[in-house]
């Protein structure tokens, strides 16, 4: 009798130990960002830098466009002489001198100066729906996406474009490009998503692999796919296919972790951000993961991590915040 009461509260110690560290995650012993507010309480957009590491821009809400002449430490508020102060500017881009931003209402705008003038350019009245990204690809060339998937590009500074694919993929969540030009969108209810490659008549749909929502779809430094689910769940492609998928991983080592983007500073080092200022790194390509716990005390929703090389990076955050990144994660 007193061996089987010892036995079970043995089990019951073991599953208490087992639990316990399956809700701890090992914190960050220094973080490697610094909260920065803007001068604005605009919700950021999105980020870019001119050909100068230095000279940088972004853009926003209620047509909010910033501009730094220190690498991001600091930023001033620029205004654009534009018909109303309520664009939503949401995608911008550089190459050299040559930068371009997009928004909504539609509205298309180009410099080559960096930006000491903006051009707006006439969008068609046909074009099917509204621009949502932009990139820069080089000298008078862009690739420009809008809110339902349609695709063009541009080799004459935007006096014409192109379609690369018939049809749109319909209103979709999130879109992402990989370097070679291929995409991957996330449907808007986040019950499925499609992917093009440059060449493709249209885009191809794929249904998601489990019965969590996807959140938010991008691509590896090896060019495969990763994906985040509601739930905090996240997971890689297989190199063989984009439908077939490693196991599931819960960064955040909790359900109810809402994670939002993904991105690489180097090969082996992977940072996620989510909601309420959730920050979590894996410096083994994502099978063990830390946690920036100072981070936590920053009031905002991290939306999107952008590394511009390995040693310069940002995550835009709500109503005028951005964390700038330092220095490597101790």
């Amino acid at each position: 009798m007193i061996k089987r009461i010892l036995r079970q509260a043995a089990t019951l110690l073991a599953i208490g130990i087992f639990c316990v560290s399956c809700s701890h995650i090992t914190p960050l012993a220094t973080s490697p960002w610094k909260p920065i507010q803007l001068p604005t309480e605009s919700n950021i957009q999105d980020l870019a830098f001119t050909g100068n590491p230095q000279h940088g821009w972004v853009v926003g809400s209620d047509s909010a466009i910033l501009e730094t002449n220190d690498g991001g430490k600091t930023w001033e508020n620029r205004k654009l002489e534009l018909d109303s102060d309520k664009y939503r500017f949401t995608s911008i881009s550089f190459a050299g001198d040559e930068g371009w931003i997009v928004g909504e209402p539609a509205i298309l705008l180009h410099t080559k100066d960096t930006g000491k003038s903006w051009e707006r350019l006439a969008l068609s009245a046909k074009l099917p729906g509204t621009p949502a990204t932009i990139k820069a690809l080089g000298a008078s060339s862009a690739e420009m996406t809008t809110d339902i998937g349609a695709i063009y590009a541009t080799k004459d500074a935007g006096k014409n474009w192109k379609a690369l694919v018939s049809g749109a993929v319909g209103v979709f969540r999130t879109i992402s490009r990989a370097d070679d030009g291929k995409y991957v969108a996330v449907s808007a209810k986040g019950n499925f998503y499609s992917t093009w490659t440059p060449g493709q008549e249209s885009w191809e749909p794929h249904n998601r692999n489990s019965s969590r929502r996807v959140s938010s779809m991008g691509f590896t430094n090896d060019n495969r796919l990763w994906m985040l689910a509601r739930g905090g769940q996240l997971q890689f492609s297989k190199p063989e296919a984009s439908e077939a998928w490693d196991n599931e991983v819960f960064p955040g080592q909790k359900t109810n972790l809402g994670l939002l983007d993904l991105a690489y500073r180097t090969p082996g080092e992977i940072w996620v951000s989510g909601g309420s200022g959730d920050l979590l790194v894996s410096n083994d390509s994502g099978k063990t993961w830390l946690k920036d716990t100072a981070i936590e005390e920053v009031p905002s929703n991290l939306y999107k991590i952008l590394f511009l090389s390995a040693d310069r990076g940002f995550i835009i955050g709500q109503r005028g915040i951005l964390l700038q990144y330092q220095g490597e994660a101790a």
